[in-house]
This record gives structure tokens, C-alpha cells and sequence, in this order.
């Protein structure tokens, strides 16, 4: 079983992850469900060359930031990167995995990674470039694993906080095929990048939103601008993503059973209340 992971950014003692080739990359990894909220921007992975900025500018809204290559002569100017992207420039590096899903949700959920933005920059103001608060740790988390799924049914929030991944999963498979629970948007460019190698078992972290709503991500967005979301890393709740159903090749009882992924809950972990 390929180990589980959460992003690009590895904890202590882990490797970095090093994506793969674009040429070894099949274009049916793009058919995942990590990616079905991507369609009309998923022939810049697809295509045979690498896009460049003016292909990926060409793709943004008119107003907001524009993409500029990330070069010896952008990075003199000293600037944080998120108080690039304040000033317009989202630094971007070419024939990259990595940049190339940011870009990709930046095109797809341009409202949401501008709250991220004006958030983390209020957090580098009040830190500063060497220090790391938790909500910028919990804005970093979010923009480079963030799941947001929308819950009509709370009787599945219990489980969930529970860790028991086999009744959220495997005995409740059909709340997720009806719409009780849902992935409404894949957010995290570095679970993008990862699902790159085939078998790959990721883990979201994820922003739960009540299943009134019309529009989950907006919920976020002007929840997170309002300060009242991501002051803590420990308002996102891991999800392992190979156990939604159809997610995954293998999904049986034993699948589920496996600990060193489907994690127990750790003593005296307790997830806040979502809203």
C-alpha cells in the first residue's frame, strides 16, 4: 500500500514528494473524482506541451491577479508571496505540477484563494516572514489539502469525529451516492499534484459546510474574509479520500481496516463543531 499523505509540504522525516514526468502521466488519471470539479480546465494537464503564463492568464477572470513567471529577477524584489499576490503577481513556476493545479484553482474558485490570500497576508503582518501562527497554519493546510464537503445528514458528523471509517465509508456508502454527505470542491492543489501517481492514498483536510447551502465554497469564502474560519489548524478534519466510494478500486471490509490509513482517533482529540 502506497503511504498515506496530506500534501506537498512533508512533516519531519518524510521524503518530498517529486511528481512525475508530464510524458508519464496518463490522461486518464484526470477521469478521478478528485478532479470532476475541474473539467473545463483539465486539457492545460491533458495537452501535450506545458502551458504557458499567457495560456494560464488567458483562463483568469479579468479583474483579480495575473500570473507571472517566478524568476531570479520577481524573486530580487524580496517580497513574501502572498504579498506578491496582494500586489497582483502570483508567482508561478514553469513546467510545473504543483504551480499548474494552483493555477487551476485559481481559475476555478478565484473568490476563495482571494480570501485565502488577504488572510494569510494579515497573518505574515501581524507574524511576520519568520514566524508561523496557527491560522496561517491552518491557511497554509487548507490551500494545499483543502476538502470542502457539504453535510445534509449530521448523523454522519458523529462518525466522523469518531474516526469510524468503516460506518462513514463502508456501511453508510449510499449517503454519499444520494447526496447525504458530498465533496462539493477539491481546493488543495498539492492533493492534485499527488493523486499524479496511481494508488496514491491521500488524506483532505477538510472544512465542513451545513447542506442548506447553495454554494458551499462561497459559504467559505466569506466565512474565511470574515475571520470566522481557519483560526486554528484543528477546525480541518482529516478525511482519507480513498474511502468515499468510487474513489478507490478496493473497498471492502478489509480495505477499511487498515489503520496505518484509516487512522484511529488519537486520546483527547476533539473536532469543534462546524457552524
Amino acid at each position: 500500500m502506497t503511504a498515506p499523505t496530506t500534501g506537498a509540504h512533508a512533516g519531519t522525516g518524510r521524503r518530498r514528494f517529486v511528481a512525475p514526468l508530464r510524458e508519464q502521466v496518463d490522461a486518464a488519471r484526470f477521469r478521478h473524482p478528485l478532479f470532476e470539479g475541474f473539467g473545463e480546465y483539465l486539457d492545460l494537464v491533458t495537452a501535450a506541451r506545458w502551458p504557458d503564463i499567457e495560456d494560464l492568464n488567458a483562463r483568469m477572470p479579468l479583474s483579480g491577479p495575473r500570473f507571472v513567471m517566478q524568476d531570479a529577477a520577481l524573486l530580487a524584489d524580496g517580497l513574501h508571496y502572498e504579498a506578491r499576490i496582494a500586489q497582483g503577481r502570483i508567482a508561478t513556476r514553469a513546467e510545473n505540477w504543483h504551480d499548474l493545479f494552483n493555477a487551476m484553482v485559481w481559475m476555478r474558485h478565484p473568490i476563495l484563494k482571494q480570501a485565502l490570500n488577504r488572510q494569510q497576508c494579515r497573518e505574515v503582518a501581524r507574524w511576520g516572514t519568520r514566524e508561523r501562527g496557527p491560522a496561517q497554519q491552518a491557511l497554509t493546510q487548507f490551500d494545499e489539502s483543502g476538502v470542502i464537503v457539504q453535510l445534509r445528514d449530521t448523523s454522519l458528523l458523529d462518525l466522523w469525529d469518531r474516526h469510524d471509517w468503516q460506518a462513514l465509508f463502508h456501511a453508510n456508502a449510499g449517503r454519499w451516492r444520494d447526496g447525504g454527505i458530498a465533496v462539493v470542491a477539491v481546493v488543495g492543489h498539492a492533493l492534485m499534484e499527488q493523486a499524479l501517481v496511481p494508488g496514491r492514498l491521500l488524506v483532505g483536510k477538510c472544512l465542513v459546510v451545513p447542506g442548506d447551502l447553495a454554494d458551499g465554497v462561497a459559504h467559505v469564502a466569506e466565512s474565511m474574509a470574515a475571520g470566522a474560519t481557519l483560526a486554528a489548524p484543528s477546525e480541518l478534519r482529516p478525511l482519507p479520500l480513498a474511502g468515499i466510494p468510487g474513489w478507490h478500486a478496493e473497498q471492502c471490509e478489509a480495505f477499511y481496516a487498515q489503520a496505518d490509513y484509516f487512522r484511529p482517533l488519537r486520546e483527547r482529540r476533539v473536532y469543534p463543531r462546524p457552524w
